[in-house]
């Protein structure tokens, strides 16, 4: 299993992060939790896209 950084801030009325090891992986949400789930969603099917990306070029 795997560790990656989740950085998150509020910026007014929202939760912004992204995933500091993988590019693409941002999200925006209205309170934390919500956006640690859309996180993990986001970053779960951006790693399932690239490992299909991989295994296409053999």
């Amino acid at each position: 299993m795997n560790n990656y950084t989740a950085i998150i801030k509020q910026d007014g009325d929202w939760w912004i992060g992204w995933i500091q090891e993988v590019p693409g992986v941002n999200c925006q949400e209205p309170t934390r939790v919500e956006l640690l789930q859309t996180l993990r969603i986001t970053l779960a099917e951006m790693l399932e896209l690239n490992r299909g990306d991989a295994t296409s070029l053999s």
